[in-house]
């Protein structure tokens, strides 16, 4: 039986870019901001992908889309685009490409309402000549590598990934990405896996696989069914943001001690990132998610006020309090059972 799992740790070629392994993060809006992809990057990841950025809002300078595209020490860089125009398309690649971007990833899969309601991500599966139209736009525009990421299509009736796929393909796409639901399932019900094969039989570039994979048996079935090259691990990172090195095999997981020091060393980035008022609020749901992950035995009460805290001088010691406390009595729970 061929060896899959000892494939994951092999560099991957997308093109004249290679990424280190075969385990990515994948573009988490709100989550995957530059301090967890930093923390992400140095605990092993293959690549790491910015979060979505707004073709059109980068192109006009907004605040946050500039934030968005930074990727301080991570190397390849790699900047995920959404909109709905080949122009602003354009425009943001080549902004992209100049602020340092290794690789630019064409966002066809997000399924939220905000942005397929304005014709993009997901959205733009409903008609693959103006899905084409902005593919080519964005290679034509700059000298990186230009990527894919989409759904299997946007319903059940119509399941056009591999028709998008191969023409992405012949338009210049050195990579594709398939999450294995359509966007009207958005993130319930099982990610599948075999329709992603489906798409394999259609292009000959890095095909990488995204959608409910948490584990090591995960990725060895998902490359199984799905012919896929790598994996994309995407909510399964929240809390954890090693699990990407843990899973390639390229880091060692890190034990208690070092779990909780991530997370307060993840909360004081935030800050030094956002500034404390901004920071603080971005961070309460990182904090959530590290004690159900690393210390679900902290107390609810020490969980409510770190959430109504507004300084971080308040909320660190909470913090530091609640990963100890909660992590220990977990220990204590799984010692006795």
């Amino acid at each position: 039986m061929q060896n899959l799992l000892g494939q994951i740790g092999q560099a991957l070629d997308i093109g004249p870019v290679t990424a280190r392994n075969r385990v990515f993060l994948a573009p988490l809006s709100g989550i995957s901001d530059l301090p967890f992809r930093q923390l992400a990057w140095r605990y092993g990841a293959g690549l790491v992908v910015t979060e979505m950025v707004a073709s059109r809002e980068l192109v006009t300078e907004r605040r946050e889309s500039q934030v968005r595209l930074r990727g301080d020490g991570i190397d390849p860089h790699v900047v995920q685009l959404a909109g709905r125009e080949a122009n602003w398309m354009a425009e943001a690649a080549i902004i992209a490409e100049a602020e340092g971007a290794a690789m630019i990833d064409i966002n066809m899969g997000c399924p939220a309402k905000k942005v397929t309601g304005g014709y993009s991500g997901s959205a733009l599966m409903r008609d693959p000549d103006h899905a084409l139209e902005l593919i080519e736009a964005t290679i034509k525009a700059v000298r990186v590598p230009v990527t894919l990421k989409m759904r299997l299509g946007w319903d059940d009736s119509n399941l056009n990934a591999p028709l998008i796929a191969a023409r992405a393909e012949a338009a210049g796409i050195r990579m594709i990405t398939i999450h294995g639901r359509t966007r009207m399932q958005f993130y319930e019900g099982v990610a599948d896996w075999d329709a992603i094969a489906r798409v394999r039989e259609a292009v000959s570039v890095p095909l990488v696989a995204n959608g409910d994979i948490a584990s090591r048996q995960d990725i060895d079935q998902c490359l199984r069914r799905s012919g896929a090259d790598a994996v994309m691990i995407g909510r399964a990172a929240r809390g954890q943001p090693w699990i990407c090195g843990q899973l390639a095999g390229s880091a060692d997981t890190p034990d208690a001690a070092g779990q909780r020091a991530i997370a307060l060393d993840h909360y004081r980035m935030m800050i030094d990132h956002y500034g404390e008022d901004v920071g603080v609020r971005h961070a309460r749901k990182h904090i959530g998610w590290y004690l159900e992950t690393i210390a679900p035995g902290a107390s609810n009460d020490l969980k409510a006020r770190m959430m109504a805290a507004r300084r971080a001088e308040d909320v660190l010691p909470m913090f530091a309090a609640a990963l100890e406390t909660g992590s220990a009595s977990q220990a204590r729970m799984e010692s006795a059972a």
